[in-house]
């Protein structure tokens, strides 16, 4: 039972009463979301969510009365479709003197499913110098494998595409037919996938060299029954996924450097560690003598030569080392890394995801009539400058910018006099260079849907499957979930390219290559490339 808070006068609702509402209003949100666990722990019904905030679903605009709905257009059902079998049905008992009119055609669509065992008959020769000469296989057949490439590809899409678990995935194949134990099974969607493996790693250096921004987020990853996360790096051609034990900033830039080894120190590192207000007595001893180190065993080498052990300076002087080794190895230091607003990811440049911004007011719970306006009001404001700000990323003008500037100062200085959304609003000023970036470099999105959109499919098949139990099975989880996405953002078709994998074919070019040659076609990404090269 919630006990509703009588109204107070505003003559007795100073600031100090506004801010004991707050903590009221904040320890019954935490009582309901308790009771919320204890329910779910205890199979009963929980409260319905909260709604989604506004920016995340605009309305939608006005629909012309006289205009068709969008997708009801004609077209013909049957124009791309390969007719496989034709089948021509006589016509019995004509009427003496009918005349032939020709035929009329109906297509029909169907899928044959089946087992097909294969016994090849290899023939053996023994030469007469004592040689065994055997028939080779044909080319379609995988070497070693007694499973063919169409069910090794219809395995790994059941499995990483449609999330059909290992135990249903097994009974599905034992009713079609297919006699395959559990361990074959799971060795197929986990061993000898050297192929996929180097492909995905090809993936994010080859983003990174062309693309002016990165989307990322994360998520709770549980391997081997520990708590790890697992990071998601995309944007509109690519995705890309990471399982680690942690979610540091200094995992994040692992992430970035890899396959690379090395660690620089340049201008870049020099710049990063004076952000980051590192001791200047470690500077200068880091600046002086080598300024490049092979690999990590070198680099913590030159840090205990220099009597470098604090964790924090360890820390900053690595972050920095790899930063210097992203740039020198091509990253533009121009990179934008949108993201939900977490301090990870604040390198290079960021950009902050007004979605994230904005939801902790579409997440409180009004405690008065007052509170409830003040709350709808600011969101209104948001939602305005917000769409104004989606109008300038589409038609950038110059002259526009001191406006949205102004506007944005005014919305987050103000007072409402309640300091749960003052809170909101204070937070939004300390993140306002990213929150605006898009006046900077308007081809960076204002929120981070397309990050997070990718993780949930992940998150999907986390919650179907639960966590990874060996380094071979994460492996191929990350691989393929980041395969799967980049297929799907480049029109690439998964089955298709799984088929072409498989198979050995090469008829699909790399992705990477796709990704490079989708960005030259992108006029608004060569153009931000042209000014920073």
């Amino acid at each position: 039972m919630q006990l509703l808070l009588p109204d107070i006068p505003d003559a007795e609702c100073t600031p100090l009463v506004r801010q004991l509402l707050d903590i009221i209003h904040l320890q019954q949100e935490r009582i309901k979301q308790l009771e919320d666990e204890i329910a779910r722990l205890k199979g009963l019904k929980a409260r319905p969510r909260i709604a989604p905030s506004a920016l995340e679903t605009p309305p939608r605009p006005p629909r012309d009365p006289d205009a068709k709905r969008p997708g009801s257009a004609k077209r013909s059902k049957t124009a791309e479709l390969t007719i496989t079998t034709k089948k021509v049905i006589r016509l019995v008992d004509k009427p003496p003197g009918s005349v032939f009119k020709g035929y009329e055609d109906f297509v029909v669509q169907d899928l044959v499913i089946q087992p097909r065992v294969i016994l090849y008959r290899r023939e053996r020769w023994l030469t007469p110098d004592g040689q065994n000469l055997v028939a080779p296989f044909p080319a379609d057949v995988l070497p070693g494998s007694h499973f063919g490439p169409d069910l090794i590809c219809y395995i790994l899409h059941q499995y990483h595409h449609q999330h059909v678990t290992q135990p249903l995935l097994l009974e599905q194949l034992d009713q079609m037919g297919i006699d395959i134990s559990a361990g074959e099974l799971s060795r197929i969607l986990t061993e000898g996938k050297d192929t996929f493996h180097q492909e995905k790693a090809e993936l994010l250096p080859a983003a990174l060299a062309v693309s002016p921004y990165i989307q990322v987020d994360d998520t709770v990853a549980r391997h081997q029954g520990h708590n790890g996360f697992c990071t998601h790096i995309g944007n509109e051609l690519f995705a890309f996924f990471a399982s680690t034990e942690s979610k540091s900033r200094l995992n994040f830039l692992e992430i970035l450097w890899r396959p690379h080894t090395d660690y620089q120190i340049n201008e870049q590192t020099v710049a990063y560690w004076q952000r980051q207000k590192l001791s200047a007595a470690v500077m200068d001893k880091l600046r002086r003598g080598p300024q490049a180190f092979v690999d990590t065993a070198a680099w913590q080498s030159r840090l205990r030569a220099l009597g470098i052990t604090r964790p924090r300076h360890v820390r900053i002087a690595t972050e920095g080392a790899l930063l210097g080794s992203l740039i020198a190895h091509g990253v533009s230091p121009e990179l934008v890394v949108l993201s939900d607003g977490a301090p990870q990811y604040d390198v290079f440049v960021h950009a902050a995801c007004w979605l994230h911004a904005e939801r902790p007011l579409a997440r409180m719970i009004p405690y008065s009539d007052k509170h409830r306006a003040a709350i709808a009001k600011v969101r209104g404001q948001i939602w305005e400058l917000y769409q104004d700000l989606k109008k300038y990323r589409q038609r950038p003008e110059p002259s526009r910018r001191p406006d949205l500037e102004a506007r944005f100062d005014a919305l987050c200085t103000q007072g409402t006099g309640f300091p749960s959304i003052d809170g909101v609003l204070k937070e939004m000023r300390a993140h306002r260079a990213a929150l605006l970036r898009v006046l900077d470099r308007p081809e960076v999105p204002l929120h981070n849907n397309l990050s997070e959109g990718h993780i949930r499919d992940y998150v999907k098949t986390r919650k179907i499957s639960g966590s990874t139990r060996s380094d071979l099975g994460r492996q191929a989880r990350d691989t393929f979930a980041s395969l799967k996405k980049t297929c799907r953002r480049l029109g690439v078709n998964f089955w298709a390219y799984l088929q072409d994998r498989v198979r050995g074919a090469g008829q699909i070019p790399r992705l990477a290559d796709l990704i490079r040659q989708k960005a030259e076609e992108m006029p608004a990404w060569k153009a931000v490339a042209a000014s920073q090269a």
